[in-house]
Protein backbone atom coordinates (compact mmCIF):
# COMPACT_ATOMS: atom_id res chain seq x y z
CA UNK A 1 0.00 0.00 0.00
CA UNK A 2 1.37 3.59 -0.71
CA UNK A 3 1.13 6.78 1.35
CA UNK A 4 -0.49 9.83 0.45
CA UNK A 5 2.41 12.52 1.02
CA UNK A 6 1.49 15.78 2.64
CA UNK A 7 2.71 19.08 2.99
CA UNK A 8 1.04 22.16 4.88
CA UNK A 9 1.49 25.91 5.37
CA UNK A 10 -0.23 25.95 8.18
CA UNK A 11 0.43 25.06 11.87
CA UNK A 12 -2.65 25.80 13.47
CA UNK A 13 -6.25 24.51 12.37
CA UNK A 14 -9.36 22.53 13.19
CA UNK A 15 -9.83 19.28 11.77
CA UNK A 16 -13.16 18.00 10.96
CA UNK A 17 -13.83 14.07 10.05
CA UNK A 18 -16.78 13.47 8.69
CA UNK A 19 -18.64 9.81 6.74
CA UNK A 20 -21.21 9.91 3.51
CA UNK A 21 -22.37 6.62 2.16
CA UNK A 22 -22.74 6.40 -1.91
CA UNK A 23 -25.51 4.14 -3.74
CA UNK A 24 -24.13 0.68 -4.08
CA UNK A 25 -23.36 0.89 -7.81
CA UNK A 26 -20.56 0.50 -9.25
CA UNK A 27 -21.32 2.55 -12.37
CA UNK A 28 -22.38 5.46 -10.35
CA UNK A 29 -19.45 5.37 -7.72
CA UNK A 30 -16.66 5.34 -11.16
CA UNK A 31 -18.44 8.63 -12.30
CA UNK A 32 -18.78 10.11 -8.73
CA UNK A 33 -14.51 9.34 -8.67
CA UNK A 34 -14.45 10.86 -11.82
CA UNK A 35 -16.14 14.01 -11.06
CA UNK A 36 -13.90 14.53 -7.86
CA UNK A 37 -10.53 14.04 -9.86
CA UNK A 38 -8.64 17.11 -10.54
CA UNK A 39 -10.01 19.89 -13.07
CA UNK A 40 -13.69 18.14 -13.20
CA UNK A 41 -14.69 19.79 -10.16
CA UNK A 42 -16.50 22.98 -10.96
CA UNK A 43 -14.35 25.89 -10.27
CA UNK A 44 -16.89 27.26 -7.89
CA UNK A 45 -16.97 24.69 -5.67
CA UNK A 46 -13.55 24.82 -4.26
CA UNK A 47 -13.67 28.78 -4.56
CA UNK A 48 -16.12 28.12 -2.30
CA UNK A 49 -14.67 25.64 0.27
CA UNK A 50 -11.97 27.83 0.67
CA UNK A 51 -13.76 30.91 0.81
CA UNK A 52 -16.05 29.61 3.88
CA UNK A 53 -12.74 28.90 5.87
CA UNK A 54 -11.52 25.19 4.83
CA UNK A 55 -7.63 25.06 3.83
CA UNK A 56 -7.68 21.45 3.28
CA UNK A 57 -10.12 19.16 2.04
CA UNK A 58 -9.57 15.11 1.43
CA UNK A 59 -11.91 12.34 0.40
CA UNK A 60 -11.45 8.98 0.84
CA UNK A 61 -13.31 5.70 -0.35
CA UNK A 62 -13.61 2.16 0.08
CA UNK A 63 -16.49 0.79 -1.10
CA UNK A 64 -19.67 2.74 -0.83
CA UNK A 65 -18.24 4.54 2.27
CA UNK A 66 -16.70 7.96 1.73
CA UNK A 67 -14.50 9.30 4.44
CA UNK A 68 -13.39 13.36 4.48
CA UNK A 69 -10.46 14.96 5.90
CA UNK A 70 -11.52 18.86 6.28
CA UNK A 71 -8.72 21.20 8.13
CA UNK A 72 -10.21 24.54 8.76
CA UNK A 73 -9.07 27.79 9.89
CA UNK A 74 -8.52 27.82 13.80
CA UNK A 75 -12.07 29.66 14.83
CA UNK A 76 -14.07 27.85 12.16
CA UNK A 77 -17.85 27.53 12.88
CA UNK A 78 -18.60 24.42 11.10
CA UNK A 79 -22.51 24.92 11.12
CA UNK A 80 -22.40 28.67 9.92
CA UNK A 81 -19.69 28.00 7.35
CA UNK A 82 -21.64 25.18 5.86
CA UNK A 83 -24.32 26.51 5.75
CA UNK A 84 -22.85 30.32 4.22
CA UNK A 85 -21.13 27.66 1.77
CA UNK A 86 -24.97 26.68 0.65
CA UNK A 87 -25.14 29.41 -0.08
CA UNK A 88 -22.37 30.34 -2.84
CA UNK A 89 -22.57 30.23 -6.33
CA UNK A 90 -23.08 26.85 -8.13
CA UNK A 91 -23.30 25.08 -4.76
CA UNK A 92 -27.25 24.24 -4.66
CA UNK A 93 -26.51 23.03 -8.35
CA UNK A 94 -23.51 20.80 -7.53
CA UNK A 95 -24.91 19.38 -4.31
CA UNK A 96 -28.13 18.44 -6.48
CA UNK A 97 -26.31 16.80 -9.28
CA UNK A 98 -23.63 15.18 -7.16
CA UNK A 99 -26.96 13.53 -4.92
CA UNK A 100 -27.62 11.05 -7.62
CA UNK A 101 -24.64 8.90 -6.33
CA UNK A 102 -25.65 9.35 -2.94
CA UNK A 103 -27.34 7.41 -0.39
CA UNK A 104 -28.75 10.40 1.92
CA UNK A 105 -32.34 9.23 2.32
CA UNK A 106 -34.05 12.45 2.60
CA UNK A 107 -30.65 14.69 3.88
CA UNK A 108 -30.42 17.28 0.73
CA UNK A 109 -27.90 19.54 1.72
CA UNK A 110 -23.75 18.52 2.76
CA UNK A 111 -23.64 19.36 6.71
CA UNK A 112 -26.97 17.34 6.37
CA UNK A 113 -25.70 14.44 3.70
CA UNK A 114 -21.63 14.28 5.42
CA UNK A 115 -22.01 13.28 9.14
CA UNK A 116 -19.17 14.41 11.43
CA UNK A 117 -17.61 11.79 13.23
CA UNK A 118 -16.12 11.35 17.28
CA UNK A 119 -12.48 11.21 17.10
CA UNK A 120 -11.74 8.73 19.94
CA UNK A 121 -7.90 8.58 20.02
CA UNK A 122 -4.87 10.94 19.07
CA UNK A 123 -1.40 9.60 19.03
CA UNK A 124 0.22 12.23 21.41
CA UNK A 125 4.09 13.50 21.12
CA UNK A 126 5.74 12.68 23.51
CA UNK A 127 7.73 14.96 25.37
CA UNK A 128 9.92 12.32 27.16
CA UNK A 129 12.51 10.36 26.04
CA UNK A 130 12.85 6.64 26.43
Amino acid sequence: MTGYPKTTSYTSFKRYCKVLTLRDDRELIEKYKEVHKPGNTWPEIPRGIREVGILDMEIYIQGTNLFMIMDTVPDFDHDKAMKKLATLPRQQEWEEYVSKFQQAGSKQATPEKWEVVERIFELQLSLTHC
